[in-house]
Parts: C-alpha cells; sequence; structure tokens
C-alpha cells in the first residue's frame, strides 16, 4: 500500500483518538452556566426567582401556571440539605429498590439500587441515584397545582401518614405507600406511591374527594431536580452525557444539557411525551399516560428550569381535570427510576431506551446489541459474549476483509519495485505516479482495494463500540480470571498491552510505505493506540483484541498465499 492508501487509515485513526479527547474536553472545560448566587432576599422570597412559563391560552382550557419548581424553603445553605427539612421520613424497600419518601410533598429524597452495587467488591454498599444531599443532590417532587386559587397540595405541602416503614413481603407483589392531605374547603387528596416487585416504576396517583360545594380544578405535575457533578466513568478519555432529555413525536430523544436549561427555559405542549434526568447508566424518567387506540395520550405541558444553587429542574404537567362537589377524581403519574435496562424501559414508555444513547449510529448499534443478549442468553457470559460476537461479526464482513487483505498483501510483493520508481524519479511526483499507476495496471492491483473494504466497517466497529460502552447490563459484569468488571480498565493492563502487540503484528504484515517519515508514524501507531487503551473499558478492549487476532490470522494466511505465487 503506497503513502497516498495508508494517509486516509491515519487520519482515520488519528480522528477517532482526537474525538474521544475532544468529548471529555468538553465535559470537563466546555461551556458551563455560571454559578448562581443564592442572597438574602432570594432566600425569603419565592417569588424573586421568577415563573415558570405559562400554558397557551385557549377556548377551554384556562390558564394555569405551571408548579413553582423552587420555593423558600429549597434553597440550599452551607452544611445542609438543599431541600427543606423533612417533614418526617417514609423507608419503603422492595426485592429491587431501598427509597425515602418525605411527608412534605410525597418528595422521593433518595432511592437506592439494591441489584447495582458502587463497587463489585462491596455488594451491600448499593448505588443511590436519588440523593437529597449535596454535591450530588437529585430529588424526583410530585404536587398538584389548583385552578382559580384552589388549594392544592404541592410538593410543599405537608400530608399525614399512618406508617412510617413499608417493607415488600415474600408473595407480595406491591406496596401502596398512601399520604393524606385536607384543604379548609372539604377537599381531601389521598396521594399513594406504589412499588412493584421486580421493577423500577413508581407510580403516583392523587384520588381525590370533593365534599366542598364547589367544583375544585387542578393539574398533576411531577419534575426532577439534580446538581451538575462531574460523573466519574473510571476513565478520563471516555464522556458519556449527564442532562436532560425530553421525548415528543417529533424528536423522540432531545437532548436539554444543562447549559441550555441555563440558557432559556423550554415551555412545550406535547401529546404524550416524557422527560427525563440521564447519566452514565442510569435514567429518572416522569411518564403520563400513554396512548392507546380507544384513548389518544394527552396534551402535556413540559417545562425546564435553572434555579438558584445552581440547580436544575425538568418536569411535566398533566392537562386540568375538574372535580364536582360529591364526587371523586384521579391524576397519575408514573416515574421509572433505575438502570437504563432496555427491556424494561421499552415497557415503561415508548421510546424511553433511547436513553442508551447510540448516537447517530443508532440503526447499526441496536441490532448489534440485540446480537449480543441473543448471544448471552446462550452463553451467560458477557465476556465471552463479546468474543462470539467478534466472530460473527467477521464472519459478515469475512470476503470483503479478504478482498483488502489480497490487495495489501500484492502491494507488499511490490514494494521492491516501488521502491525502484522512487529512486528512479526522485521528487518528480507526477512522472513517480504515472509509473505507478501504469505498474498496477501491469500487475492489476486496484490502488483502492486495501482501503474500501476497511472503510465500509468502520460504522460497525463504531456502533459496537458505543453499545459496549452504553450498555448497563456490562456494569460489573466478570469474564474470567482477574477481569472482573467488563466496564472498567484492566487493573493489570494485561489486555491493552496484547492489543498494542496484536497491532504490532499487523502493521509488520501490511506493506511498508516508501516515505520514511510516514513509516515511522505507521510504525508508533501501535503504541499510541495501546497507551490510549490503558484506562479503556476491558469489554472495548476485549473487542480489539479478538478482532485483531482474527484479523492477522485472515491476513497471514491470505499473505503468505499472495507471496507464493509465481
Amino acid at each position: 500500500m503506497n503513502p497516498d492508501q495508508l494517509r486516509p487509515m491515519l487520519f482515520i485513526a488519528l480522528a477517532f483518538i482526537l474525538f474521544l479527547m475532544y468529548e471529555q474536553w468538553q465535559a470537563d472545560y466546555g461551556p458551563k452556566p455560571p454559578p448562581q448566587e443564592i442572597t438574602a432576599t432570594e432566600q425569603s422570597s419565592p417569588e424573586t426567582v421568577g415563573t415558570t412559563p405559562q400554558v397557551p391560552k385557549s377556548a377551554d382550557v384556562p390558564v394555569v401556571p405551571t408548579p413553582s419548581v423552587v420555593s423558600a424553603t429549597d434553597t440550599p445553605s452551607a452544611g445542609t440539605s438543599p431541600v427543606a427539612a423533612a417533614e418526617q421520613l417514609i423507608t419503603v424497600r422492595t426485592d429491587t429498590v431501598l427509597a425515602t419518601i418525605d411527608t412534605r410533598g410525597g418528595t422521593v429524597r433518595t432511592m437506592d439500587l439494591l441489584e447495582y452495587p458502587v463497587v463489585i467488591d462491596q455488594p451491600d454498599n448499593p448505588l443511590r441515584l436519588l440523593d437529597d444531599k449535596l454535591p450530588k443532590f437529585f430529588i424526583a417532587q410530585s404536587g398538584m397545582v389548583g385552578l382559580d386559587g384552589a388549594e392544592a397540595p404541592t410538593h410543599d405541602a405537608v400530608f399525614a401518614t399512618e406508617k412510617t416503614q413499608y417493607v415488600l413481603e415474600p408473595g407480595q407483589s406491591s406496596i401502596e405507600v398512601p399520604l393524606v392531605w385536607r384543604s379548609e374547603t372539604g377537599v381531601t387528596v389521598v396521594k399513594t406511591l406504589t412499588f412493584k416487585r421486580n421493577s423500577y416504576l413508581v407510580e403516583v396517583r392523587h384520588t381525590v374527594t370533593n365534599d366542598g360545594e364547589k367544583p375544585w380544578a387542578a393539574r398533576m405535575y411531577g419534575q426532577l431536580q439534580r446538581t451538575q457533578v462531574a460523573e466519574d466513568n473510571g476513565n478520563s478519555f471516555i464522556y458519556t452525557y449527564m442532562g436532560g432529555v425530553l421525548s415528543s413525536e417529533e424528536k423522540p430523544y432531545e437532548k436539554i444539557d444543562f447549559s441550555d436549561m441555563a440558557d432559556a427555559d423550554v415551555a412545550r405542549d406535547v401529546q404524550g411525551g416524557w422527560a427525563a434526568m440521564i447519566q452514565h447508566y442510569f435514567v429518572a424518567a416522569w411518564i403520563p399516560r400513554v396512548g392507546t387506540e380507544d384513548r389518544p395520550a394527552d396534551i402535556n405541558h413540559y417545562y425546564t428550569r435553572a434555579l438558584p444553587g445552581p440547580k436544575y429542574a425538568i418536569g411535566v404537567m398533566t392537562p386540568t381535570s375538574s372535580v364536582e362537589p360529591g364526587q371523586q377524581g384521579e391524576f397519575s403519574l408514573k416515574a421509572y427510576i433505575g438502570p437504563k435496562d432496555q427491556v424494561r424501559m421499552t415497557n415503561a414508555a415508548p421510546g424511553l431506551d433511547r436513553t442508551v444513547d447510540y448516537g447517530w449510529l443508532f440503526l447499526i448499534a441496536q441490532p448489534l446489541f440485540w446480537a449480543l443478549t441473543v448471544i448471552h442468553s446462550f452463553l451467560g457470559n458477557w465476556g465471552w459474549s463479546i468474543i462470539a460476537l467478534t466472530g460473527v461479526i467477521k464472519l459478515l464482513f469475512f470476503h470483503l476483509s479478504a478482498a483488502s487483505y489480497r490487495s495489501m498483501a500484492r502491494m507488499r510483493k511490490l514494494q521492491p519495485k516501488l521502491v525502484q520508481l522512487r529512486e528512479r524519479y526522485g521528487d518528480d511526483r507526477q512522472k513517480m505516479n504515472q509509473a505507478m499507476m501504469e505498474l498496477y495496471r501491469k500487475e492489476k492491483i486496484n490502488p483502492l482495494g486495501g482501503c474500501l473494504p476497511i472503510l465500509i466497517q468502520i460504522p460497525v466497529f463504531i456502533s459496537l463500540y458505543w453499545v459496549l460502552l452504553e450498555s448497563v447490563e456490562l456494569r460489573q459484569a466478570p469474564f474470567m480470571l482477574w477481569l472482573n468488571d467488563l466496564s472498567t480498565h484492566d487493573p493489570y493492563f494485561v489486555l491493552p498491552v496484547i492489543m498494542g502487540a496484536s497491532m504490532f503484528i499487523q502493521h509488520k504484515l501490511n506493506p511498508t510505505p516508501p516515505d520514511p517519515v510516514q513509516a515511522k508514524v505507521m510504525m508508533a501507531l501501535p503504541f499510541i493506540f495501546t497507551f490510549f487503551f490503558l484506562w479503556f473499558p476491558s469489554g472495548l478492549v476485549l473487542y480489539w483484541v479478538v478482532n485483531n487476532i482474527l484479523s492477522i490470522t485472515q491476513q497471514y494466511i491470505i499473505t503468505r498465499r499472495i507471496e507464493a505465487e509465481k
């Protein structure tokens, strides 16, 4: 392969590395919203924060303000929780979560995921996804907003409870946590949070009994508040998105990061949809009622806010509903708070599985993930599943790879003649290129034959990279021997060294560039890649090692056959 052919491959390799470095640079040093100082005035007067957008006027829907996303009691202060002191805390334990609910607003203040420990060697220390303490402040709030001044229980209202501990007992399928609020006008609201076995869905239902003399109209809302923190995924060269996401029919997966929230509030009416805060491997989302053939989804109001602290809020509000005197009404939302398990999220809401962010190669990455899970269902080990999937991909591209290796082998065989041409024509590149093309025609070699097949495979390789990076199934997944977590780097750097050695062998099988400078650069690439892959998740490095070994085997056989030809 001559220098002109090798140059695109070199650019692709370097561009891939630069892309990863740029993504991390953006995460560490990119533009961020300016901190908002909290003054004494702001702490004492919620009105100084401003009001959230209002629902547009229409003939039959009155103007209803969205809920106050911050109040005087919500502002953080040094050394304390950024929310008001709990009125009374209720603990709920199921087979999957341990949650803490505040009787002030029925806010879910903490949520521990019992099946996902922070580190693999401490199984009794579960990951805390929701947390009411700084710096990783992240809570799920919900409430009601009354129409025309009607009194309603917002996330600041204090509810009454009969129990403070709930445990999902063997044989139970769910737990219901009832909270009671009463107004002076005869309206009683029972807020019920339902937790189910083997589930990360929490149903929040407001049952309203109107014993007053006037109709009572209100809207329900659910919102997520969190601070922006640097997420530690164990790798300074890998960037994963943390921030808000909105879903609609027009935009099933729309990122609204913290800087977007700081720049401008979002106020949008959408049929169906959902609102979420996501991070690597985990998500919290508020989900309104999903439409059916008999009853289409409602038109819901979505909003975002940047708050003092700084904190950021994203939420959804359901349409207005009225309860007549002497009648009952029901308002409900669901919250998914848990891992980015694609099966669970697909069952929870349409498009929620898109929070497993495969980027612009989603259509290729999704089938690869499906194939990986099918293989895992037979092998039961994610490491062996990665190896098997790599083999399947190599089989699919076997003929393309063979064509590339045959072209490179023929180019390798022509190296002495190419060197002679360079010596003969010196700096006269025009004559040298003409002579090279004549030589290619004579030997029936396509100069691009070694590059095009590889270029076709690059989208598949990048898609698999994102599948292995984004899949929560690989988090803390053991393989064998010292590799007990495929989502973190190899603790002894054995795989990266093997990968570097395999790249060096591949380099030796390829034709040497006649240009001495380019030859030195190509020689350095295995060492450069080895350095960058030292801190890559071992599942990704395992894929590259297996792919390189299979490629070396195929290329070695083809090269020897070509060189044996007369």
